[in-house]
């Protein structure tokens, strides 16, 4: 072991000197040529002088630095660094796995086997290993046909153990290209265990499940939105017709955004004509106004009511702020989150970057970015105390849930009750929160239901909404975005006047 007093005095002032003296030569010659550099260019100049200067020092630390370092890890640093001094969370620098996922959603489907799946970080509360779970399979997919199940664990990947393999790693091996072979191993409960060899396939993303809501009323989740989500509603809607609706509840809760081509897409299908969303930026040429056609799929004298909650964003809030805007939906649920901007995405050799080129306003010219869109009738989830997070907390590392349903997986409603009251005195937890627990931990190994009556209390004020009021009047009282805009910046601004 080399210390640092291993090397005599004289020695080490020997090298210092020298080496202070190297700095201090290379220190004063930098600030020279810096120096004068800004006396003889003026700012615009200088700008244009930056990309020599990143090239010098990139150059500079390939050749000088101390380890040798990969041209690739100090692109990607660069590359985000620039994208991070934007201070724009939407505006990214996308590494090649970034740009594959990325592709996957917008495109709208990938070569895959068609599984949801999770992974753990760490051990499991139980102390199992972190294994693959499966989620739930996509329906008509070679993961679904092969009979895998929600809550399988898959094992092996290829004859690769799972366990310390990280997400993006999983991904890319269960991913290729469609008519490809990928053998797993599959962990079924304590004992079973055994090889499915699938064949890849064209996999489409979900973006849109759908329902009737007893006979009357159509229900539709959009999930995201990608080139298919317009032709998906279309089918739902050309379901609901079969089935005589007089009614549809849009579900947007939780729908990050997407594509704003299928955000306008989906709007024409309710809109009867006029203006869906603009988009205004700093160049001209990027400015847009997006109209719907006329005689809409969706008949106007149908009544409308859109789901949202803090989840909605982006290209969820175009449909939701253009039905309101617009008075063809009565929103029901929480504020949106506020994604009012516009990216687009630009590869570059594998990987490429987002960057905001525009923000979006509503019909009344509205953007709500970091404001969000309100429901016209708030219906909150409520949040849990302190004291509850603790309990729930406990409850999820103790796995009392899911040991539960593991060693009675057919219990009945009663014993479900009666589980749940246990809970509640041990816990003390509300009884209807763990009875919706464990109605989602049974759900991981069965195919869940679209929608859940039962719980969701923002669906079940849809339901009576359109069952028990008169839409068409709840509208007439309805506000625009801008209308209660412009009410908030006239109490704002009489608070001010207020103030000593």
């Amino acid at each position: 072991m080399n210390e640092p007093n291993s090397i005599t005095p004289k020695r080490k002032g020997f090298h210092s000197r020298i080496w202070i003296g190297s700095t201090l030569i290379f220190s004063l010659l930098f600030v020279f040529v810096a120096v004068s550099d800004i006396q003889a260019q003026n700012k615009n100049t200088a700008a244009q002088n930056y990309p020599s200067i990143i090239q010098n020092v990139y150059d500079f630390i390939l050749r000088h630095y101390v380890d040798e370092v990969d041209p690739k890890t100090l692109y990607e640093g660069a590359m985000k660094g620039m994208f991070e001094a934007l201070n724009d969370p939407y505006s990214t620098f996308l590494t090649e796995a970034d740009m594959s996922d990325l592709n996957d959603t917008t495109q709208g489907s990938f070569g895959g086997v068609g599984l949801y799946i999770s992974k753990p970080t760490g051990p499991k509360p139980d102390g199992q290993p972190p294994y693959v779970e499966v989620a739930a399979p996509i329906e008509d997919t070679p993961g679904w046909r092969a009979g895998i199940q929600p809550g399988d664990l898959i094992i092996e990947i290829n004859g690769e153990n799972t366990e310390k393999l990280t997400m993006d790693q999983v991904l890319s091996k269960l991913r290729g290209v469609p008519g490809t072979e990928v053998t797993i191993l599959i962990r079924r409960g304590d004992k079973l265990e055994f090889p499915v060899k699938l064949t890849r396939a064209i996999i489409e993303v979900p973006t849109v499940k759908h329902a009737m809501v007893g006979s009357d009323i159509g229900y539709v989740r959009i999930i995201t939105f990608t080139p298919m989500t317009t032709e998906r509603v279309h089918q739902a809607i050309n379901e609901f017709k079969k089935n005589n609706y007089k009614a549809i509840i849009v579900d947007l809760r939780n729908n990050y955004g997407g594509l704003l081509s299928s955000a306008i897409g989906v709007s024409d299908l309710f809109l009867d004509g006029g203006v869906v969303v603009s988009t205004k930026s700093r160049l001209p040429d990027e400015n847009a106004v997006f109209t719907a056609r006329k005689n809409p799929l969706v008949p106007t004298s149908i009544p409308v009511v859109v789901l949202i909650n803090r989840g909605s964003a982006s290209a969820s809030e175009i449909v939701a702020g253009a039905f309101k805007d617009r008075g063809r939906a009565y929103l029901i649920g929480e504020r949106s989150f506020g994604k009012g901007s516009v990216q687009q995405v630009y590869p570059i050799d594998g990987s490429g970057f987002k960057l905001t080129m525009a923000r979006y306003y509503t019909p009344s010219d509205v953007n709500i970015d970091k404001k969000g869109i309100p429901p016209d009738r708030e219906i909150k989830i409520p949040d849990l105390t302190e004291k509850e997070a603790e309990a729930l907390n406990k409850l999820i590392n103790d796995n009392k849930i899911p040991a539960f349903v593991k060693a009675e997986p057919s219990a009945n409603q009663e014993r479900i009750d009666s589980f749940a009251k246990q809970l509640s005195t041990a816990y003390g937890l509300e009884v209807t929160l763990l009875k919706r627990l464990i109605r989602d931990e049974r759900n991981r190994t069965s195919i869940a239901p679209v929608y859940d009556l039962e719980y969701d209390i923002q669906l079940q004020e849809a339901v009576k909404v359109l069952r028990q009021e008169n839409v068409a009047e709840l509208l007439k009282s309805a506000k625009t975005l801008k209308q209660l805009q412009d009410e908030s910046t006239a109490k704002e601004a009489a608070e001010t006047l207020k103030k000593p």
